[in-house]
């Protein structure tokens, strides 16, 4: 089992890492750089990019899920009874299904989702805040 936890918690680590620096560097170095493009080409851009990203976006939800929950399930035994770092860990998952919409919206094509498209620079902004409360939340209850 020990093997099977370090790939996990590897696969996990490294998924967070790819999904918050890939859309911090839309945030901070794409976007302002598109912004000078005509419209045509931004659209075009936009359109490349985020064809792209979204095979990133949608098999990193999907590895956080698994990966997370096999190490939520692992850790369990040692921390039974422990209120807080449930309520920790529990407020973390909440979150993170908060930024898995955020990031699935703004990947995505349908016309439920648009607003939050047409508002990509405020709903990615938020959801980079988000990641780092769960980062920061991580931390915590990691070294507690």
């Amino acid at each position: 089992m020990f093997f099977l936890d370090v790939i996990s918690r590897v696969v996990h680590v490294a998924t967070a890492i790819t999904l918050v620096g890939g859309s911090a560097f839309i945030f901070f170095v794409l976007m302002p750089a598109w912004g000078g493009l005509a419209e045509n080409a931004r659209q075009d851009l936009i359109a490349a990019v985020q064809g792209r990203w979204k095979r990133f976006v949608h098999g990193g939800i999907a590895l956080f899920l698994l990966s997370g929950f096999y190490n939520y399930f692992r850790a369990m035994p040692a921390h039974q009874g422990d209120g807080p770092y449930h309520a920790l860990v529990g407020t973390k998952i909440l979150i993170a299904l908060v930024v898995f919409f955020l990031a699935s919206a703004l990947v995505g094509r349908g016309r439920a989702t648009e607003r939050i498209r047409q508002g990509r620079r405020f709903w990615l902004g938020t959801m980079l805040l988000l990641a780092a409360v769960i980062v920061a939340i991580s931390g915590y209850v990691k070294i507690r």
